[in-house]
C-alpha cells in the first residue's frame, strides 16, 4: 500500500517502506492471549470411566478375483476354470456370510459377450457385490 506525504508544496511519491507495526502489535496480542490459555490445555481431568462389551466388528468380506484374457479363458484367483466349474464355484460362493466381492479383471481385446456372460453367471448365483478393476491411465507429463 502506498502513502502519500503531508507536505502539498512537491510531487507527492509513493512511500516505499512498509509498516509493520500493526503486525507487531497483532502478533504481540495472540502471543498474550496464548500465553493465559495454554495452562488450561495441560490441566487434565481425572475419570473413572465405565467398563462395557460391544460387539464384535464385522468381519471382511473375502475377495474374490475373476480375470478373463483376450481370447475367453477365465481364471478363478490366476487359476484356470471352465465354465461350468466357474458357475460351481459362484454358486459355493454366495453361500458364504458375509457375501463375498467378485472383482471382475478383462483384457481390453475381451469380447463383450463372454464379460456379460461370466456377470449373469455371477448374479444368478446370488453374489451382487461385483467391481470391475482397471488400470489407471498415466499422467501426462
Amino acid at each position: 500500500m502506498a502513502f502519500g506525504r503531508f507536505d502539498n508544496d512537491k510531487q507527492p511519491a509513493p512511500m516505499g517502506e512498509i509498516n509493520v507495526t500493526p503486525m507487531v502489535d497483532v502478533m504481540l496480542v495472540l502471543l498474550v492471549i496464548f500465553i493465559l490459555t495454554a495452562p488450561m490445555f495441560t490441566h487434565a481431568i481425572q475419570l473413572d470411566l465405565p467398563n462395557a462389551q460391544s460387539a464384535p466388528a464385522p468381519e471382511k468380506p473375502e475377495t474374490i478375483s475373476v480375470s478373463i484374457d483376450s481370447r475367453g479363458k477365465v481364471f478363478w484367483n490366476n487359476a484356470p476354470v471352465s465354465r461350468e466349474d466357474l458357475e460351481i464355484r459362484l454358486k459355493s460362493a454366495a453361500k458364504k456370510q458375509p457375501l463375498p466381492e467378485l472383482q471382475l479383471r478383462a483384457d481390453k481385446e475381451t469380447h463383450y459377450e463372454i464379460i456379460a456372460q461370466v456377470m449373469s453367471s455371477a448374479q444368478t448365483s446370488g453374489l451382487t457385490k461385483i467391481g470391475f478393476v482397471t488400470v489407471p491411465k498415466e499422467a501426462d507429463r
